[in-house]
């Protein structure tokens, strides 16, 4: 393997500490992030090209208001019509789109939002990826539960009244292979009704696999369809190599699971660019596997270690809120989700408009569910957390809040027979 080891002290060896200085100011010592590792499944489709091809095409300083209210008066959203919405020519327009979203969102999802959690299992990274808490070479406390622990923290979770769970670790097959993340599936299939994974990307038959094992659905976030600047953010590890990261989604649906989630970390790089690559992406797949439920999360770039190597590139609220409507507008059966990354204020009001699901009582530490949950002093040993969130509202709280906005807090809408 590429890289077996994990920082858990804040020494570095000199051999480590030069291969990481070489990584950060030589790319010729980086592999090429667009060559598959021995092992990677490549797949024969034709998403990619699209995608791409209408990305590097998209130019949304060309669009005037005359294209936007010609796309807000459009009965179907065309390509076309959802770039001038992604536009700057329509930040004017954001109410509009606003009561446009609204109008969809109410069409398709009624009243309803959905909850969940995510659940850190472990959090050791073989990747370098220098935006990310978990990256291999961050000085943070390390974490791999057992089933036991697993088990203790769905437990404490599902008493909650959650019954959707979102099972996510760092990066590492060493630490966290498809076996270990199997077993936590069944687990959690005795304590939830939908089971969610956000791991590192496998091949079809390990999809498959997981999806025997309880998942239904896997989120991969592509961070960015910039190549050029994935490159110099991804410096290490099979993460570096995005074509294989890209056909993840689809590798997952012909592995037999259910729903598919997509999202680029808005503020790597353009994310007017960005945000309409994640649309696409959704919306051609959607063409090719009709049947599968799919859906779109909207990240920004919290604070982390080292901001200050990426350079991130700032995504107001307002402007979130124009990608979110946009989204709606474009793909009106498709869900969208919002994150803790937020504010309580934000998540409020983005989910009487064009959002239809949240995360509540998240953590994005590992072993730390009953302290958090049940006000209890827990002395175990911890890991550390992956980003700082910005909504850190419990379940109870959660579910109240949306009620009193008027909503239809739903924990599950799907039944196996």
């Amino acid at each position: 393997m590429e890289n077996q080891f994990f920082v858990d002290s804040e020494y570095l060896s000199p051999a480590a500490l030069a291969k990481k200085h070489r990584l950060e100011t030589d790319p010729t010592s980086r592999k090429n992030h667009m060559e598959y590792l021995p092992g990677m499944e490549v797949i024969e489709s034709d998403v990619c090209e699209q995608v791409m091809t209408q990305m590097h095409a998209y130019d949304y300083s060309v669009y005037t208001a005359r294209d936007v209210r010609a796309a807000l008066d459009h009965e179907t959203c065309s390509i076309d019509d959802f770039k001038a919405l992604l536009s700057p020519a329509a930040e004017p327009f954001l109410e509009e789109m606003a009561q446009k979203a609204r109008m969809e969102t109410s069409k398709h999802f009624g009243n309803t939002v959905y909850l969940f959690t995510p659940l850190y299992i472990a959090n050791y990274c073989e990747n370098y990826c220098v935006y990310c808490g978990f990256n291999c070479y961050n000085h943070i406390n390390r974490m791999k539960l057992n089933m036991e622990q697993i088990e203790h923290e769905m437990k404490i979770i599902a008493d909650s009244g959650m019954e959707e769970i979102l099972i996510l670790t760092g990066e590492s097959r060493f630490m966290s292979d498809v076996h270990y993340i199997g077993e936590a599936c069944k687990r959690a299939r005795k304590y939830f009704r939908m089971v969610g994974l956000e791991i590192y990307t496998v091949n079809t038959e390990e999809y498959r696999y997981l999806h025997e094992c309880g998942a239904d659905y896997v989120t991969v976030f592509q961070e960015t369809y910039d190549t050029d600047k994935y490159e110099t953010l991804h410096l290490l590890g099979e993460k570096r190599v995005w074509p294989y990261r890209f056909d993840a989604q689809e590798r997952a649906l012909r592995g037999g699971m259910r729903g598919v989630a997509f999202s680029a970390l808005l503020g790597l790089a353009d994310f007017r660019k960005d945000a309409l690559a994640s649309a696409l992406h959704v919306y051609y797949l959607q063409r090719k596997y009709p049947h599968a439920e799919m859906s779109l999360s909207c990240p920004r770039l919290r604070p982390i270690i080292n901001n200050d190597k990426i350079n991130p590139l700032d995504v107001g609220e307002k402007q979130l809120c124009q990608i979110l409507c946009a989204y709606r507008i474009f793909l009106p059966f498709v869900g969208i989700t919002v994150s803790s990354r937020e504010s309580a204020a934000f998540r409020n009001g983005i989910v009487k408009i064009a959002a239809t699901k949240v995360s509540a009582g998240v953590s994005t530490g590992i072993g730390d569910h009953e302290s958090k949950y049940t006000g209890k002093e827990d002395h175990s040993a911890k890991g550390d957390e992956q980003f700082e969130i910005d909504d850190s509202r419990s379940f109870d709280a959660m579910y109240k809040d949306m009620s009193g906005e008027g909503l239809q807090p739903v924990v599950n809408d799907y039944v196996y027979v």
